[in-house]
């Protein structure tokens, strides 16, 4: 059974605005899934239609089995969320908070288990939150979705206001999440953290899939390979790597040559050849696409729908 899964699910504001368009999507039970793209692309709004705040305009989703419209109550059940948009009681303490989700969700959790997974001082979290700082806030919000240790996670720009600390205590908790047998489905503009995190990354752009895959599924399908940098202790004459099978692009400066490679393959020839050249090879290295390159080569610079509704844009 897939943890979630939407079927040509479709959101319009209007006749001109298609703020998610016939999504076709298949999350794994047990990964921790990235879900990116940029500002206004429709991620916001998937989620909003998994946990039934908005009604899709059409199409159908699943969410660990259920019907994310007709079957609500056993979603919200099963699922701990984390949205990008998401209000605290200023008055209430953080352990309040927590006391009445626990209530809400019939879970046995223990408050100051739940303040300690997410690194939220006791002392900090007698007071009230309408005092907290960004980070402390969003902290008490991580620990509000981990009551009842939910089947699927959904967090929606969990590393919001938080410092490299927090930003590590997430990235932890979502792999501890699926190392026990749980879902995460992971949705950041940090994609550092993503690409650390994430067993499979969707992108979205303007409202559609443009690609799902392994990270290096996507570097594979856009033939991105990668480029290895060899340090010499002089560069021979008549060297020429161009037409090395594999090798696409050849840069030099000075004594260091760059080589773009599609294969390992190349990688090891472009060395090979060196030798052969009568050179000595005194440094090298090899790097691959980051996933903020290969977002870059799916989204490109697409700005936001101008005229997107404020819910479509979150």
């Amino acid at each position: 059974m897939a943890a979630i899964e939407t079927t040509n699910l479709t959101k319009r504001y209007g006749e001109s605005v298609v703020a998610v368009d016939d999504l076709d999507l298949t999350v794994e039970e047990g990964e921790v899934f990235g879900f990116l793209g940029p500002n206004g692309a429709g991620k916001s709004t998937t989620i909003d239609m998994l946990m039934d705040y908005v009604r899709p305009s059409g199409g159908s989703a699943t969410v660990l089995g259920y019907d994310a419209q007709t079957e609500t109550q056993a979603v919200h059940e099963r699922v701990g969320i984390l949205p990008d948009g998401y209000g605290l009681y200023d008055r209430l303490s953080a352990r309040r908070h927590l006391e009445f989700a626990i209530d809400l969700k019939g879970a046995d959790d223990d408050p100051d288990d739940l303040l300690d997974r997410v690194k939220l001082d006791a002392a900090a979290a007698e007071r009230p939150v309408g005092g907290y700082s960004k980070g402390m806030t969003q902290r008490i919000a991580l620990a509000l979705a981990l009551v009842g240790d939910p089947d699927l996670l959904v967090l929606d720009e969990p590393s919001s206001g938080l410092d490299p600390n927090g930003v590590r205590l997430v990235r932890n908790i979502a792999q501890e999440h699926a190392a026990s047998g749980g879902t995460v489905f992971f949705s950041s503009h940090i994609l550092p953290q993503v690409e650390a995190v994430c067993d499979r990354v969707g992108i979205l752009n303007r409202g559609k899939l443009v690609a799902v895959d392994t990270i290096d599924g996507l570097r594979d399908t856009l033939e991105t390979g990668s480029v290895i940098s060899v340090t010499l202790d002089r560069f021979p004459d008549g060297l020429d790597l161009s037409s090395i099978e594999g090798v696409t692009t050849v840069n030099t400066d000075g004594q260091t040559i760059e080589a773009n490679c599609r294969t390992p393959e190349a990688k090891l020839a472009v060395l090979d050849e060196v030798r052969a050249a009568g050179a000595a090879v005194q440094d090298f290295g090899t790097t691959e696409a980051t996933l903020e390159e290969l977002f870059t080569t799916y989204t490109g610079d697409a700005p936001p729908v101008a005229s997107e509704p404020m819910e479509a844009q979150r």
